[in-house]
């Protein structure tokens, strides 16, 4: 080449033997669309005349007629080797008018099949880069199936990959519960059936796996009816000494300031007295105001109660009536009673563990736990409590048969808020702790939200594994793109002009970053999350005295 900027044709010298090459089945039918003119570690740049993009467009192979487009990928020959990239962005020469200057990101290579120029032995990662003056041809849909190829029984199959019809998509399980995953998407994108898609496949190959899902609408038990168990205010029966001391204090102190200081102090006093009056405590040397011990409430009252009278004590009244009043409060609340009754008092840490964490599974491998009829400002502390108890069961059951545990957090930014000052700080804590050091121990976490830019800062970067559907506003754009690779860059910016039930992933759960038409979930498999119909539905009339009869008999009741 005489004018790298200026002249497309390629000298004799520069033009790499075709006689070195096995067998270029594939470059003799497809010729080769551009040629490389600028190359560095991150990204290179390629110039690709517009009358070869024009021809290739008419080829019946769709991923070669995309070829060339943003978010296409190309492929470059390296001896007996195949470099593949993925086209970022495009502008025109503005030298040549004909012509494009193309930047690629490099993804992966491949060793080329004897005999056929086929790519085989696909992985992620470079060791050789091309230099200016190779030519690069486009990927075929035969070339994609290769590149996509599953290895091993770990993958689920979840979609096809655009823009095959026929290459299918699949997730290696192994890979992306090991590094945690997170789900993104605007609402209305088809998130929740995405995510229960993927939980099917996922307990459709693990039918004795061990998931537990918080679901903050109630949509997806009816999803998982038949190979799960559901739990809500009705059965969960979360014992409430099973809380630890920061937990209690989000739920029985209702003070602030100087007051919040003094209560705390209090409290911690007399819960650890508490705790110390059960027979379980008196073998135990190390005792603590955290430990899983079993508690009265009354127990708890009647010590603060002691503790008022006394002359000593360095405060006035005050701080033991507001505890007492709070823990009258919650006795008496029927909402609270799921985790406040009296009948919870037994020691039932390993029954209730047991069938939360489906230990066994038992054919049902994943535990829903519908929290839409609890009070808003108990919901926090309920996922606390169950996010610690799979941390805390992981961390002491070090040295048995290990079963690793899942945990999905549906609306996740609630319960890890970038703003460090809301309430439920203790939820934030235990689950920002999992997504740093939870795959030591072999729990997984899953992060599905609708607002990343929300979440804390951080956490989206701990997700080995990013799947986002379309994302409407820019600030939630901007915040994915940070937390991909750069090897993705060429597939983030087609995040806006998703279709419902489309989807961009990266990371360790595929071998190069992928958009992927997702798989119709089965009508009985999906969450209850369809958007109404309005034209429709205000077309019906009658029965309206006893569907209000109804609801207002549940909303009195405080129960489904």
């Amino acid at each position: 080449m005489n004018d790298m900027t200026g002249s497309f044709s390629l000298t004799a010298s520069q033009r790499l033997d075709e006689a070195s090459f096995i067998d270029r089945q594939v470059a003799a039918t497809i010729p080769a669309m551009g040629v490389i003119f600028q190359i560095s570690g991150r990204s290179s740049q390629v110039l690709i005349p517009l009358d070869s993009i024009d021809a290739l467009s008419r080829h019946p192979d769709p991923c070669i007629a995309m070829a060339g487009q943003v978010g296409s990928q190309v492929k470059i020959c390296m001896g007996t080797r195949w470099t593949i990239a993925s086209v970022r962005s495009l502008i025109l020469d503005r030298r040549d008018s004909t012509r494009l200057v193309a930047d690629i990101d490099f993804l992966g290579e491949g060793d080329e099949e004897f005999g056929t120029g086929n790519i085989i032995n696909f992985r992620r990662g470079v060791t050789r880069y091309p230099a200016p003056g190779t030519e690069i041809f486009p990927v075929s849909s035969e070339d994609m199936s290769q590149i996509y190829a599953a290895n091993g029984d770990s993958h689920v199959q979840i979609g096809t990959i655009f823009p095959t019809a026929e290459t299918r998509a699949t997730l290696d399980v192994d890979a992306l519960l090991g590094k945690h995953f997170a789900l993104l998407g605007s609402t209305g994108t088809g998130k929740s059936t995405s995510a229960a898609l993927i939980l099917h496949r996922i307990c459709d190959m693990s039918p004795k796996g061990h998931i537990v899902m918080i679901d903050p609408h109630g949509e997806y038990s009816a999803a998982f009816s038949s190979n799960g168990a559901v739990y809500d205010t009705t059965n969960l029966a979360l014992p409430y000494w099973l809380m630890n001391f920061e937990e209690h204090c989000e739920v029985l102190l209702t003070s602030h300031g100087k007051d919040r200081d003094i209560d705390r102090d209090i409290l911690a006093k007399c819960l650890f007295a508490a705790r110390a009056k059960n027979r379980m405590a008196e073998g135990m040397t190390r005792l603590t105001v955290d430990s899983p011990v079993p508690y009265l409430l009354s127990d708890l009252t009647t010590i603060i109660s002691n503790e008022m009278g006394k002359l000593e004590k360095g405060t006035n009244s005050l701080p033991y009536m507001r505890l007492k009043t709070r823990i009258d409060e919650l006795k008496s609340d029927p909402r609270y009673s799921f985790m406040f009754s009296g009948m919870l008092v037994a020691d039932s840490m390993q029954a209730f563990i047991a069938k939360i964490f489906r230990l066994p599974a038992s054919g049902r491998p994943i535990s829903i736990i519908d929290t839409s009829a609890m009070p808003s400002e108990i919901t926090s502390v309920v996922v606390s409590v169950l996010s610690r108890l799979i941390f805390d069961y992981a961390i002491w059951a070090r040295g048995e048969p290990k079963r690793p545990i899942l945990l999905v957090c549906e609306e996740a930014h609630r319960y890890i808020p970038s703003d460090r000052s809301s309430a439920g700080q203790s939820v934030r804590k235990i689950l920002e702790r999992i997504a740093k050091e939870g795959r030591k121990y072999g729990v997984s976490l899953g992060l599905i939200t609708q607002r990343p830019s929300d979440l804390a800062e951080g956490v989206l970067s701990q997700c080995g594994t990013i799947i986002s559907m379309r994302l409407n506003n820019d600030r939630d754009q901007n915040f994915v793109k940070a937390a991909m690779p750069e090897g993705a860059r060429g597939f983030l910016d087609s995040i806006p002009a998703l279709r419902n039930r489309e989807c961009i992933i990266c990371g360790e759960g595929v071998s190069v970053p992928i958009r992927v038409a997702l798989d119709d979930l089965e009508e009985g498999r999906r969450p209850a999350s369809a958007d109404p119909s309005f034209s429709r539905l205000w077309q019906e009339e009658g029965g309206e005295e006893d569907i209000l009869g109804r609801t207002i008999s549940r909303w009195r009741n405080q129960g489904r």
